[in-house]
């Protein structure tokens, strides 16, 4: 009889000293944004989450949520008048749905511009997410293997 699998997370350093965690600075820029660019964020946030329930929240450059799984899948940047989320690997991604509206004309890159009553296409986005999953697994098997 097989044993049923727990995936347990590893505490991180700053977890155990008490020191502010990635999750816990995005949920901070959430509510210090405190309009509808901090509940566009929650919002993509938890669609990401949903797609990819192994997703590793980061915190990286001074402030920019990063979401990870084997590399970068993806950021969250916050402006003025936009939500952005840049896809390390866009350029490599199928987008049958046309999301893509930024950062077009980088070899590597790709972005999705969120404007104020913006709606998101969240099966779409949940694809492109998942896409880029996959990139970074296959990109990784790939290194292991050679």
């Amino acid at each position: 009889m097989k044993k049923a699998m727990t995936r347990v997370k590893k505490s991180t350093a700053k977890e155990t000293t008490g020191e502010a965690t990635p999750s816990k600075h995005i949920d901070a820029r959430i509510k210090e944004l405190g309009d509808w660019r901090g509940e566009m964020l929650a919002r993509i946030r938890g669609i990401i989450k949903e797609a990819d329930p192994d997703v590793v929240e980061e915190w990286k450059w001074r402030g920019v949520p990063v979401w990870e799984h084997d590399g970068i899948i993806c950021t969250g940047e916050t402006y003025k008048a936009v939500v952005k989320m840049t896809f390390a690997k866009g350029a490599s991604l199928d987008d049958p749905s046309g999301l893509f509206n930024s950062s077009l004309e980088g070899n590597t890159r790709r972005a999705i511009d969120i404007h104020e009553g913006d709606k998101v296409n969240e099966k779409a986005l949940k694809a492109l997410i998942k896409g880029a999953v996959a990139l970074n697994v296959s990109s990784r098997a790939k290194k292991k293997n050679a």
